[in-house]
């Protein structure tokens, strides 16, 4: 990797470990508002809307979805160009290493996805068979960033990239099983605009305003589509031109711009918006409910489960690599950080059963306390490789 690339690189996560402290902090912070007497006021100035509408054009909406739609477009948009350099330049320019991270998604979808349906299969509650497949790619990263030097670089790129595809997989998902209302002839709009990305991107046009301000009118028709709007954000990003030189590209001198707004400013606004959950009575009593116990047994187990088996299968056919420096015990350690589900997990639950409340609050402490699981056993089990590397130098070699 040159030298340009390799600086862009460890500012992005330099900047993400400091900022994961912030984003667990918020989390704690959100959980202490909902549940004193600033939870009200909490959930009504969430609530509020905010916007005008321009000539015509409804741009009036609630601060949350400001939120939820508009500034994680940006936070996806800054993976999106991250994943884009690497694909070109970088640990996923090979075939072989951009395979695992699809695959290894593909499993982290498919079998958290069958626990839980094996579990809830003919209760009211099968239909949340959606819940434990998508991995929070804000928390997952905050966590792995917490390691620093202590694993792979190697590993968040590929825990960036596997995160982007398992939350596709899932926008794919909430698309076709969870909208009832998609407006095709949006999402056409967007297509045709993403397509003039692509053509001025082949055309040589390097102003990165002529990619951003299309990219907003992408946002809004993905958003009045019934797809979650997110995904303007990536596909934005893939339009964007990098080069495979040391030159710096559009591309990286938006990724050095994004990088710590979205580190300390997005990421935390987001933890306080979403993880305001208000304890109730019973909740504890639900997580050995047959929905508890699916959704923390998908995320737990069936996330580190398909994302190690499915990776194992396909380097073993000889399809894909390893990523550079990392073993398979890094790999299981990355499952189970993959397990950290909370965002996309809330987003379907809320889907999965409207106007259920106590239902849905038992959902969501059992998605809280599987995210929390993973992400602690995750942690530790990366750290104690980094401990057992000190230990024994001579793993070093392997």
């Amino acid at each position: 990797m040159s030298r340009i690339n390799l600086g862009a690189f460890k500012y992005f996560f330099k900047s993400n470990s400091t900022g994961g402290i912030i984003l667990i902090a918020c989390v704690l912070l959100s959980l202490i508002i909902a549940n004193t007497g600033a939870g009200p006021h909490f959930d009504h100035f969430l609530a509020y809307q905010i916007g005008a509408d321009i000539s015509g054009v409804n741009l009036r909406y609630p601060v949350s979805l400001w939120i939820n739609d508009g500034l994680m477009a940006i936070f996806f948009l800054l993976v999106g160009l991250e994943i884009k350099r690497e694909l070109i330049e970088g640990e996923l320019s090979s075939v072989k290493k951009a395979t695992l991270p699809i695959v290894a998604a593909l499993g982290g979808v498919l079998v958290p996805a069958s626990i839980y349906y094996a579990i809830n299969s003919g209760s009211p509650t099968a239909s949340g068979w959606g819940i434990p497949m998508a991995t929070d790619i804000a928390f997952a990263l905050a966590i792995l960033s917490l390691l620093g030097k202590k694993v792979p670089a190697s590993l968040k790129i590929f825990l960036s990239a596997l995160a982007i595809v398992d939350d596709l997989m899932a926008i794919l998902v909430i698309a076709i099983f969870y909208s009832s209302d998609l407006h095709y002839i949006y999402l056409l709009y967007a297509g045709a605009i993403f397509i003039f990305l692509l053509v001025i991107n082949k055309a040589g046009v390097k102003n990165l305003a002529a990619y951003l301000i299309p990219g907003v009118l992408i946002w809004y028709f993905i958003h009045h589509s019934g797809v979650h709007a997110t995904i303007a954000g990536v596909l934005t990003a893939f339009a964007i031109p990098t080069t495979p030189d040391s030159k710096e590209s559009p591309l990286e001198k938006l990724e050095h711009t994004l990088a710590n707004p979205v580190n300390f400013i997005i990421m935390p606004l987001f933890a306080l918006a979403n993880t305001n959950i208000k304890f109730e009575t019973g909740m504890v009593e639900g997580l050995t409910t047959v929905l508890g116990l699916g959704i923390i047994a998908g995320l737990v187990i069936g996330k580190p489960l398909g994302i190690t088996l499915f990776s194992w299968i396909i380097v073993k056919m000889g399809a894909a690599k390893m990523p550079g420096g990392a073993n398979w015990k890094h790999l299981i350690g990355l499952g189970m950080l993959g397990g950290v589900g909370f965002t996309m997990s809330v987003f379907i639950a809320l889907l999965s059963f409207p106007g259920a409340h106590f239902i849905l609050s038992e959902a969501k402490f059992a998605i809280l306390t599987g995210s929390v699981l993973s992400g602690t056993l995750g942690y530790f089990w990366l750290k104690s490789l980094a401990k057992a590397k000190k230990v024994n130098p001579s793993l070093r070699r392997r």
